[in-house]
Order: structure tokens, then sequence, then C-alpha cells
């Protein structure tokens, strides 16, 4: 007789440095089917117009604010403790727009991207866009020694 292991919950941390410069994505938590990233900004933020073909996800902001716009060039602010909703297929791009370093909480559920970085992810032009191409105006994350979010 075969016996099949029951998945189990798992617990998760939302700590993660702060910034001085650039951005940072961290993994904290993935299913088959679901995952979970805190991103930080000091400043900037995906500043190429893209979308995610295969993956429908959401940004709840944390700590700061950050303004979007989709392909329309319509703005959306959207600050601490709200979110948005972006479906497969829907354009974006967004930056940080407060005075302190912008920390989300990302959430994506579909076909995870973050399996091959930089699969799913295309800029209006139809071609891929790679996130941490100069295109997508990459800037490499340097923490702030001793300091974190969630502490």
């Amino acid at each position: 007789m075969t016996t099949k292991s029951l998945p189990k919950a798992e617990t998760f941390s939302l700590r993660t440095p702060y910034l001085s410069e650039g951005r940072t994505t961290d993994l904290v938590s993935e299913t088959e089917d679901l995952w979970v990233h805190v991103k930080v900004y000091a400043q900037g933020g995906e500043n190429s117009l893209h979308c995610h073909e295969d993956e429908d996800h959401t940004f709840v902001v944390l700590e700061g604010q950050a303004t979007y716009w989709d392909q329309d060039h319509k703005e959306t602010v959207v600050n601490k403790n709200e979110g948005i909703m972006l479906p497969k297929g829907a354009f974006y791009y967004f930056q940080s727009s407060g005075d302190t370093n912008l920390v989300l909480l990302r959430i994506g559920a579909g076909k995870n991207p973050y399996n091959d970085r930089d699969a799913g992810r295309m800029g209006p032009d139809g071609k891929p866009l790679p996130a941490h191409s100069n295109e997508n105006k990459h800037v490499t994350g340097v923490p702030v020694p001793g300091k974190f979010f969630g502490d």
C-alpha cells in the first residue's frame, strides 16, 4: 500500500533589508501554483512597460508609495496598505513615489515566471524583457547595514 504525504502549512517572514540604492526581490514562499515575494526599492521601480503573459499577480504596498502606469499612461497611486491587481497580459510599469523605501508584497499565480527568471515577461513590442536588464533599468540593491523592514 502506498502512502501519499499530505501538504503541510508553511510560515514565512517579510523581514527584508532596507536599501540605500537599487532594488531586491526575495522569494519567501511558493507552491506549484502560487508564489510570494518581498520586493524593496530604494528608488525607481520596474520602469519599462511590460506584462506577464502567463501570470496573474498583485502588489500590496507594505511601506512607502508606488505609482503605476498602464499602456494608456493612466496613472494609479497605491499607498501603504493598498494594492493593485494585474491580470495576465495587463501592461504596466511603476516606480517608488514616496519618501521612504518602497516595500511590496508580490503574489503571483499561473505559470511561475521565476522558475525561469525572465520567461513570460514581455515588452509592448512582443519581445522578452528580462527583469535584470538595462532596458528595464535594473539597479542591484545595496542593503543598509542593520536596517530591516519587519523588525
